[in-house]
């Protein structure tokens, strides 16, 4: 079958400071995110694994040899793939700057503000041109190669740019559901269009689209 599988990386020391790191140098894995990167591979196990992609994070890079390593596949680093800028809040964990980051994520997915940036980072039309460049191409890709891909990225990334790239999934949905550390989208073409058909453990019907009920 052939499939694209969109992973988030193992747990970070980023993630237990809440810093923003987004830039190299960045935190590497914990003990705990390596050991979910190998329950990763084990998940992934018995599916016909033709490459890796991975963000050129260190934690997401490690996350994605981990997964090569285990399942024999060849691991390629892609810019495409690295978590958005956030700019001069880059190292920082201050709430104020959190706020800013939950505001803006909110105008762009629940009111599609796209021009919104944070700390003078990049905008959500610049962050979705870059994602969408190279899933287009493995998603042309997939017309003559069997197997799976997995692209290996981060949560921000996988909530901004999605609902660009899957016929099935929508902002609202990806604002509702975060994924959780190593947690999956398991893609596939249907009808010319590329679907989500598992999200997390949820199974999708590839015409059922992901949303959430319209707040009263």
């Amino acid at each position: 079958m052939k499939q694209l599988i969109f992973a988030r990386h193992g747990e970070s020391h980023a993630n237990l400071l809440n810093v923003f790191a987004n830039h190299e140098p960045s935190p590497p894995l914990t003990d705990r995110g390596r050991e979910q990167a190998t329950a990763l591979a084990h998940r992934l196990a018995g599916r016909t694994t033709i490459g890796i992609y991975t963000s050129p994070l260190l934690r997401a890079v490690q996350t994605a040899h981990i997964v090569g390593d285990a399942l024999g596949a060849p691991v390629v680093v892609s810019d495409a793939l690295r978590e958005f800028d956030v700019g001069c809040y880059e190292g920082s964990g201050e709430p104020a700057h959190w706020r800013e980051y939950d505001e803006v994520l909110l105008a762009w997915l629940a009111r599609g503000e796209g021009d919104r940036r944070v700390g003078g980072g990049e905008n959500l039309h610049e962050i979705r041109a870059r994602f969408r460049s190279l899933v287009d191409e493995l998603t042309t890709g997939l017309t003559t190669r069997e197997g799976t891909t997995v692209l290996v990225g981060h949560g921000g990334l996988y909530r901004c740019t999605l609902p660009a790239v899957l016929a099935n999934v929508t902002p609202r949905w990806t604002l509702a559901h975060p994924l959780a550390n190593t947690e999956t989208v398991t893609t596939r073409p249907h009808r010319g269009r590329l679907v989500a058909v598992a999200w997390g453990d949820l199974a999708v019907d590839p015409s059922d689209v992901l949303d959430e009920p319209a707040d009263p």
